[in-house]
């Protein structure tokens, strides 16, 4: 049973005319006509009463009928939702991303993919890019954007730089300045009390590994929190920390500069890279290029390459 051969049936029920039928079908009458009869010697049975000038139902055309309807209304409709997920009229796409850049850039990225597509939900998990990478894996994100390279053994990821980030040093305005000069060492930080974040933050990591590349162990005055609770750690004076400096122009906070060649992390956007991800992220990875200001490629666990 075919899907064009219920549409030539419901066509004749309606018109009770062959002729009439294949008009509004644009199709040749004998082509209907040959297609009713291959339906009926399918289902073994009449549909139509066939006297000159006058066609109607049989009791088999008549139970067929309300089916048929609703087989070619189903298959209308989904055709429908298909076309308006792959013109993105609707759909989901999952990011991921840490809350620095939740705090900074993320929104404006996800107001213009709003604007574009104002059908497609927007599901975003926060988390630092440790744990990001392994949801990503997991197949529960569609992208994430992640601190380049990864630490440790990496999944099968494919990566995309998207930018270089100068991280600088925040401190209480209230407070001494964390330096006697406009910039400061990494080195300048030893026996100064950190404001820290949780243990498997990306930021973490890389604080620690440059003060213990400049030969110290960092004092943690206090440690444990996500990007707000370590800036309100700032602010209450408890000590000074090394963050994004986007997130430093939005904080109110006292900012100063690491010397030149300065510190930096190396933001890109992720997905498994064994599939392809759906439009609806590939279309959200775009304005991710454009809007944080693409600057080459690179890969993550053997991945690299221009996005798809």
């Amino acid at each position: 049973m075919q899907l064009q051969q219920l549409r030539y049936f419901a066509a004749v029920a309606d018109t009770r005319h062959f002729t009439r039928a294949a008009q509004r079908e644009h199709v040749a009458q004998p082509s209907l006509s040959q297609q009713i009869r291959a339906l009926e010697r399918e289902l073994g049975a009449e549909l139509f009463h066939r006297a000159r000038g006058h066609i109607s139902l049989t009791d088999a055309g008549e139970a067929l009928l309300p089916l048929a309807r609703r087989i070619l209304a189903d298959t209308e409709t989904a055709r429908r939702e298909v076309q308006e997920v792959a013109q993105l009229r609707r759909g989901r796409v999952r990011l991921g991303a840490p809350p620095s850049l939740c705090a900074s850039m993320v929104p404006d990225v996800l107001r213009a993919f709003r604007d574009s597509y104002p059908g497609v939900d927007l599901v975003v998990h926060e988390d630092g890019s440790q744990d990001l990478v392994r949801v990503l894996a997991a197949g529960e994100l569609d992208l994430a954007l992640i601190i380049t390279p990864l630490v440790g053994q990496a999944p099968a990821l494919t990566a995309y730089e998207l930018l270089r980030e100068d991280l600088v040093v925040v401190s209480s305005p209230d407070g001494p300045a964390p330096a006697q000069g406009r910039t400061i060492r990494i080195a300048d930080l030893r026996g100064r009390p950190l404001a820290m974040f949780r243990r498997g933050y990306d930021l973490r990591d890389f604080t620690l590994a440059e003060c213990r590349a400049a030969g110290f162990e960092p004092v943690l005055g206090v440690e444990g929190g996500e990007m707000d609770a370590v800036l309100g750690f700032v602010r209450a004076g408890l000590g000074v920390a090394v963050v994004p400096g986007m997130v430093a122009a939005r904080s109110g906070l006292r900012t100063t500069p690491f010397a030149p060649p300065g510190l930096h992390r190396t933001i890109s956007v992720a997905h498994r890279g064994d599939v392809s991800p759906p439009r609806a992220a590939r279309e959200l990875q775009r304005i991710l290029r454009e809007r944080m200001g693409a600057s080459g490629a690179a890969g993550a666990g053997g991945g690299a390459g221009q996005p798809p």
